[in-house]
């Protein structure tokens, strides 16, 4: 604890001195930052194969390019982001000149968790830093060589004043949680992301929460079932299912769900072999608890593609369910593993009953070639962000926000949108001295007829 309060207070302190405040301070943080990184490509690749066992392929596609992308992003575009932005001024506070300013909101405590260990702590840890503030990283416990990883890489370029690590188990982010932060950046489970919201409500510190839930993927008859189950399968099974944003569910038209079922079956054949364990290109389940919860997840429901468990090696295969109920275990939480539950529906009240059945979830994705049906999807659902035609794909464009709503998450980040999140937006109206108009003064007899006239026109 002791140690913490330090690091605390040393940040703080480094703060005041308004070093941080300098663009080509930070913009020389992270060029030296992304050298680092760059340097240490094959062993954060052998890192997560580690603690995956994924493919060099997946950790360049879903974690290593986009980091370096989102550094060269903030590395050339952080002088303009930074720049107060002018806004048009109002006729009730004429003579002005009206401005937002981007501020850093001082001490931050990033949170990071065990799925994507490197992209889901370096990506806000680079916003964080790009924005101006001081950073404590707490990376996952449960990726012990990735984390190991992100944090020499981090005590290298950065002086504890600005960004360190910490370390540790549930017992370290109870004391980190304790303390008074000025921002709050979580990513990881709905039950532990109340227990972040709690502890930030306690200083009023504004947080960011990026969490998860049951991601519908609504499938109609008019697609090309061939092509959606080969995005499907590549959606699903990317980091074995371990995805927040992985289709956690399919809501199928009825009269193609064993067409579909079959689909899904040979592409997953094509992928990964007629024995996915043995193939290089399929990860591992986390940790043994997992696996273990997963397993319970396959009890007293029709099977009928894999359902292969091996405790040992950390090993789920690809598996297909066929019409699970609401009240099993697969359908109860987040399945976060390469399980795919398929329901059916016949009308847009079916597809209603099981949407609206759990909490808004993260993301939404639709399979069709009719744009009334898509449209009616997107207007009607509420979710943080989807696309339709294709699985996860929003996540690749840093100009679309990446976020929850309601018990899927709060906030949002990716790009500049990421700068935002860490940056508080100042209002700043310079007032004229050329002119004063009276009509805001006292006496105000006569002046009522003349005020609304002004609100009425000139707001």
């Amino acid at each position: 604890m002791t140690n913490i309060l330090e690091i605390i207070a040393a940040q703080r302190s480094f703060f005041k001195t308004q070093k941080t405040k300098d663009i080509s301070f930070r913009i020389t943080l992270l060029k030296a930052l992304k050298k680092e990184i760059v340097s240490n490509e094959k062993e954060i690749y052998e890192a997560l194969r580690k603690d995956f066992n994924k493919p060099e392929f997946e950790s360049f596609l879903s974690e290593f390019g986009i980091v370096i992308s989102e550094l060269n992003l903030a590395i050339n575009n952080l002088r303009q982001w930074s720049k107060p932005e002018r806004v048009k001024s109002s006729m009730l506070t004429f003579p002005s000149k009206d401005y937002i300013y981007k501020e850093p909101y001082g001490a931050v405590l990033i949170i990071g968790p065990w799925n994507y260990p490197f992209i889901l702590t370096m990506e806000p840890l680079i916003m964080a830093i790009a924005a101006g503030n001081t950073v404590i990283l707490k990376p996952s416990e449960l990726t012990s060589y990735t984390s190991k990883l992100v944090s020499g890489i981090v005590e290298t370029i950065f002086p504890k004043t600005i960004a360190t690590t910490v370390n540790g188990g549930v017992d370290i982010a109870t004391e980190l949680l304790a303390q008074h932060w000025d921002y709050i950046f979580f990513t990881g489970s709905v039950p532990v992301g109340k227990i972040v919201a709690l502890a930030a409500a306690k200083n009023l510190t504004p947080v960011t929460l990026e969490l998860g839930g049951k991601s519908p993927c609504i499938i109609d008859d008019t697609v090309n079932i061939d092509l959606v189950a080969r995005r499907l399968v590549w959606g699903k099974l990317l980091n074995a299912g371990q995805t927040c944003i992985s289709p956690d569910y399919v809501i199928v038209k009825s009269s193609i769900k064993s067409k579909l079922i079959d689909a899904l079956k040979k592409q997953i054949t094509r992928s990964y072999g007629e024995n996915p364990e043995e193939s290089p290109d399929f990860p591992r389940i986390i940790n043994t608890k997992n696996v273990l919860r997963l397993k319970k997840m396959l009890e007293d429901v029709n099977i009928v593609f894999g359902g292969i468990v091996n405790e040992e090696t950390r090993y789920i295969s690809p598996t297909l369910i066929d019409n699970p109920g609401l009240d099993s275990e697969v359908m109860k939480e987040e399945i976060f593993g390469p399980i795919l539950p398929i329901l059916t529906y016949d009308t847009g009240q079916d597809i209603e009953d099981l949407i609206w059945y759990f909490d808004k979830p993260l993301s939404l994705y639709v399979f069709s070639n009719k744009k009334p049906f898509i449209k009616d999807i997107l207007n009607k659902y509420s979710f943080g962000g989807g696309s339709v035609n294709d699985p996860l794909i929003h996540f690749g464009n840093h100009r679309l926000p990446f976020g929850g709503v309601g018990a899927s998450g709060m906030g949002a980040y990716h790009g500049k949108l990421g700068f935002d999140t860490f940056s508080h937006s100042k209002a700043i109206s310079i007032r004229g001295n050329w002119t004063d108009p009276p009509v805001r003064y006292a006496p105000y007899k006569g002046k009522l007829g003349l005020l609304k006239k002004m609100f009425k026109y000139f707001s």
